[in-house]
């Protein structure tokens, strides 16, 4: 690659201080504009980040907000230039307005008063036109994100403190800390930016006769929920300083911060403390690895992009400007996000929007010199040149598979389609929704829901729900119980709907390697697997399914007909493995007909089961627990547990 030297390095805080106000006056680093005389071509704004971010699951129906992310300061968003937020009919578009914050950079879309949006159900965010102050260039191309909504009932978690930086220890202070470096928070979730970066939310102090900062700036990147306070000036060295997260920060659906001062479900605020110690030495930034890395093929076309660095980085430096992937002709790659990691800061992840093309070379690249990539030493380190590598594209087969989209459907633990779902035994768990399109109220015998809906329980059958109860008829008691509820009727339709599609998509996979009929005691790579004789069988052995170091691998078993999972005999349960960073969430069972899984209850299930015609799980009178990692989703005939736990994959 070509090396640029830098200019020299200016350490003393007047020289950044100034260089700050040069760079605030010019527009930013982002922005590209020709500076003092040179001829760099200005380019059109991206968005870096939607929050929530791109095929998000579980937003909440009130959420007060819904933001996008610029790589620069823009004009307001109107005339031309459009935020939406939309969803297909019946449903309604939501309705609001739209706002910039003080950096022009957030543009915020606030539901008009007394609104929500309609519970599971697919949203599209789109920004189109909106420009840049700077140049007045709009974007290239409209922004396009997508979420999905949760139940009916409003988010009520709190927001909480992942990482800090410096580190939070008990009792603390943490030691060591750099007089010359930004201090960081990372959140669980997305925040509103204003709730953080105005007024006092995150302070920095310290006891006399030690002086606390004044003039500091707070700044947020929604890309990692991460708070950065930059100071004005130099700590003083060998002093403890306490750091502090209000209560006034809050979530998109305005919980305020669970911190360490209280127990849940109180609110409280985040404190921890550290102990200066020296200044950290000007030196270079510099990439350690890469993924895919340098001339690799046969990259599957899901991949992200990651560049792991040497330092802990400026999550604001890591944007769309900073971070670029092209394909041929130069043709730009969008991003869907570009972010660093919050526990590490070292790792940066550029997302690609859609999928990339098989065959197809594509660059990275890593910008370096004064307006590229930071850390958050102050000043900043910089990288000396710029990094480029190329990578081709391969398949999506084999270890390369992509996951199905459940849409509304990825909530539910069970589905009974049709036909309804039954519960025997008081030990039956459902983390996640059931639902059903069935119309009678015996469809439906043996569970009750957070909402209170009990449906046919008795002594004997009780089956507890930690979410909702999505049914076309009444329940036995509780608030459906006089009338069916033709929201929660329409919301277990389209989950059917959503289901069928994610069915059609895994018989639509190409046929895949022929482990044999029975999977006892193989232990097998990502990929798509079809049944021989068009039935799979776990018997005699467990299932391990290895993803080799790849938190994304997938797996895709299609069956004509039926999937039996336990045996032979009636006492020998079964169970998967999953090993080396393999995820219940990526894998998928296409079920032609009825699923079996160990009848003689015990045993471990894992992935999302999608059948034509129901799924039992133990039978009656077995007390010991099956667990299914997944879901259950029947299209026709019903779903059928004794004493069962189901635990719905996070997304």
């Amino acid at each position: 690659m070509n090396r640029i030297n830098l200019h020299p390095r200016k350490s003393a805080w007047i020289t950044l201080l100034a260089l700050s106000a040069l760079t605030a006056a010019c527009g930013g680093n982002a922005e590209r504009k020709p500076i003092l005389g040179t001829s760099v071509a200005a380019l059109a704004p991206t968005v870096t980040v939607a929050a929530p971010i791109d095929n998000a699951t579980g937003v909440s129906i009130s959420a007060p907000a819904i933001q996008v992310t610029f790589n620069e300061s823009m004009a307001p968003i109107t005339g031309a230039a459009t935020f939406t937020v939309t969803c297909a009919a019946p449903c309604t578009n939501a309705t609001g307005t739209v706002a910039l914050d003080s950096t022009n950079k957030i543009a915020t879309f606030t539901l008009t008063p007394a609104t929500t949006l309609s519970p599971l159900t697919q949203y599209a965010i789109t920004v189109t036109a909106a420009r840049s102050i700077a140049t007045g260039l709009p974007l290239a191309t409209p922004f396009v994100s997508h979420f999905i909504t949760a139940g009916t009932s409003a988010d009520s978690t709190r927001p909480r403190v992942t990482a800090t930086s410096p580190a939070t220890t008990t009792p603390g202070p943490t030691t060591g800390a750099p007089t010359n470096a930004a201090i960081s928070v990372a959140f669980t979730e997305d925040m509103i930016p204003a709730t953080i970066t105005t007024g006092t939310a995150f302070t920095v102090t310290c006891a006399s006769p030690c002086v606390s900062p004044v003039g500091s700036v707070v700044t947020y990147n929604a890309a990692t929920h991460t708070a950065i306070y930059t100071p004005a000036a130099a700590l003083a060295a060998a002093t403890t300083y306490t750091a502090t997260i209000t209560t006034a920060a809050t979530d998109m659906a305005g919980n305020a911060l669970a911190g360490n001062q209280a127990a849940l479900p109180a609110s409280s605020n985040y404190i921890w403390t550290f102990t200066t110690g020296a200044a950290v030495a000007p030196a270079n930034v510099t990439i350690v690895s890469t993924s895919p890395t340098a001339n690799q093929t046969t990259v599957c076309p899901s991949a992200t992009v990651n560049a792991t660095f040497s330092t802990r980085m400026n999550p604001v430096s890591i944007n769309a400007a900073n971070f670029t992937v092209t394909g041929p002709a130069s043709t730009v790659v969008t991003a869907t996000s570009i972010s660093i990691d919050a526990s590490t800061g070292r790792t940066a992840t550029f997302t690609p929007q859609s999928a990339l093309t098989s065959g197809v070379v594509y660059t990275a690249t890593i910008m370096g010199g004064v307006n590229g990539v930071k850390d958050l030493i102050i000043p900043a380190n910089t990288m000396v040149s710029n990094l480029t590598w190329s990578f081709t594209a391969g398949p999506a087969t084999g270890s390369c598979v992509v996951p199905v989209a459940l849409a509304t459907a990825a909530p539910y633990g069970m589905f009974g389609g049709s036909a309804g779902m039954t519960n025997t035994g008081i030990n039956t768990v459902i983390n996640g929704d059931i639902g059903t399109i069935a119309t009678t109220t015996s469809s439906i015998t043996g569970f009750h829901d957070t909402a209170a809906d009990i449906y046919t329980e008795s002594l004997a059958n009780i089956g507890s729900v930690n979410g909702k109860i999505y049914t076309c008829t009444t329940s036995t008691t509780g608030p459906t119980s006089t009338t069916t509820n033709a929201v929660s009727c329409a919301v277990a339709t389209q989950a059917r709907l959503d289901a069928q599609t994610a069915y059609q998509a895994l018989v639509a996979k190409p046929s895949g390697a022929n482990p044999g009929g029975n999977l006892a005691s193989l232990t097998l790579a990502p990929g798509v697997y079809t049944a021989p004789a068009g039935s799979f069988l776990i018997q005699g052995g467990d299932l391990t399914l290895d993803a080799q170091g790849d938190t994304n691998a997938t797996w895709v078993f299609q069956m004509a007909t039926t999937l039996t999972v336990g045996g032979p005999g009636a006492a020998a349960p079964q169970s998967i493995i999953l090993a080396n960073g393999a995820q219940a969430k990526n894998v998928f069972w296409q079920v032609g007909s009825a699923a079996t899984i160990n009848a003689a209850g015990g045993g471990t299930m894992v992935g999302t089961i999608i059948s034509q015609s129901g799924a039992a799980f133990s039978t009656l009178g077995n007390t010991a627990l099956v667990t299914l990692n997944g879901r259950a989703l029947s299209l026709g005939a019903s779903v059928t547990l004794v004493n069962t736990v189901i635990n719905v994959p996070a997304p």
